[in-house]
């Protein structure tokens, strides 16, 4: 029994036998009033999951000619020392213009982050030459451990550049789904494949499944969740995409609903979790994040915009959020306005983590921790995943190509930011 069952009793055997005058009656029935209130709205909350967190550097890298950019991880179960995990973190380099990268580089932890190597070009996820003379790439990566097939899976967008760097969309697939594996018994990667979509003269002229949070179903399918539009307009379309994979080849069996918003590029960069039977579905716009939530994974409710659990605006906008899920709650990480960080590009630093409540789709503002510092540069896209039931990792990158430190303290690390469980988490197996 809580102390407010407690004093909601002894208030009411009071009030009731008659032993208090008029007065204290009524002053005892305000009393009973406002603990049944406070009772109610206390059990309507979702029960609070303390956590710590700590930031570290992975690597810093300093200099004028990119900076590292998009780093994500995956754990590799049982492959690292004494059993547990080994980690893998995809990257690439940020050239000069804007959204131009290089191939695919990555990492590798065996002791949980203690000492990683570094980073290393993938050759078979390099640039490669396309028919007209354009570089054909990959990014905005995520990596993730398919059980079923014991295989790294790598999920992104397929892209053309001119030789100066700028994006071309001038034909059908020119964003595509893009995937490779890692075998963590051969260590090796195979080349990128595409992923055969239908309608690619139409709704699926560009596929772009870039920095999302894709899942593995139980029989080994996939939902992954991703941004689409068709050859003209500038507003995005989200699905999920529900796809197979033997471990050797990604096929498309079908999609979910169309979320559409019109202005701001519609909804981008969606990330996909499931907690506890219900899915939920972030979503980034320009002007604001949203949330709405799913019984399959496919069929969404009516998307909301993110807020504090006191009605606010939570403060994201135009740039992409993630999910750490967790067997005894949800939390997600982001960044937003109103932390001192308007000298900084979109706010994009620092990033936050906090719990959420699942049914009211909330984020509980006493739970927010500032998860990765902000040091006078924007950080730039992220990833967050679970690692062990121990600890879930977040991961990012200074956007600093000037060559020399930032005065706030940016010299071109790549963090990794620990989420630190005080229960440990089922979902982490």
């Amino acid at each position: 029994m809580t102390n407010i069952d407690w004093n909601v009793g002894q208030v009411s055997r009071a009030v009731w036998s008659g032993m208090e005058t008029r007065s204290t009656w009524l002053w005892h029935a305000c009393v009973v009033m406002v603990l049944i209130f406070v009772s109610t709205a206390q059990a309507d909350e979702p029960a609070r999951l303390p956590f710590d967190v700590k930031a570290e550097a992975v690597f810093k890298e300093l200099t004028p000619a990119f900076c590292w950019f998009h780093p994500r991880v995956a754990p590799l179960p049982g492959y690292g020392k004494e059993g547990r995990p080994a980690v893998v973190m995809t990257i690439q380099k940020h050239l000069g213009a804007s959204d131009h990268y290089s191939g695919l580089y990555f990492l590798r932890t065996d002791d949980l982050g203690k000492t990683w190597t570094r980073p290393t070009e993938i050759p078979e996820l390099a640039w490669r030459t396309g028919e007209n003379n354009e570089t054909i790439a990959v990014c905005d990566v995520t990596p993730g451990w398919h059980f079923p097939s014991g295989k790294l899976l790598a999920i992104g967008i397929k892209l053309r550049y001119s030789q100066k760097g700028d994006q071309l969309l001038d034909k059908p697939r020119s964003h595509e789904c893009a995937y490779a594996t890692y075998d963590p018994k051969s260590q090796k990667w195979t080349t990128w494949k595409m992923l055969a979509m239908p309608q690619t003269e139409g709704k699926f002229f560009l596929v772009s499944p870039g920095c999302v949070q894709w899942l593995v179903n139980e029989d080994g399918t996939l939902l992954i969740p991703t941004y689409f539009r068709g050859p003209t307009g500038d507003d995005y379309v989200t699905t999920v995409l529900h796809c197979s994979f033997d471990g050797q080849e990604l096929k498309y069996l079908k999609h979910g609903d169309e979320l559409a918003t019109t202005g701001g590029r519609g909804f981008v960069e969606p990330s996909l979790a499931h907690v506890q039977g219900t899915y939920f579905l972030t979503l980034r716009n320009d002007a604001a994040a949203y949330v709405t939530t799913s019984s399959d994974g496919l069929h969404f409710q009516p998307v909301k915009k993110w807020t504090f659990d006191d009605g606010q605006d939570l403060g994201s906008y135009n740039t992409q959020a993630h999910w750490l899920a967790h067997s005894d709650g949800l939390f997600l990480t982001y960044t937003r306005r109103g932390a001192n960080n308007d000298h900084i590009a979109r706010n994009r630093a620092p990033i936050f983590v906090a719990q959420v409540d699942p049914e009211k789709l909330q984020v509980l503002r006493k739970t927010e921790r500032v998860l990765l510092p902000e040091r006078g540069v924007m950080l730039g896209n992220f990833g967050a995943t679970a690692i062990t039931p121990d600890e879930s990792w977040v991961t990012d990158a200074e956007y600093i190509l000037t060559g020399k430190p930032h005065a706030k303290g940016a010299d071109g690390t790549t963090w990794l930011g620990r989420v630190q469980w005080s229960q440990p988490n089922q979902l982490a197996k």
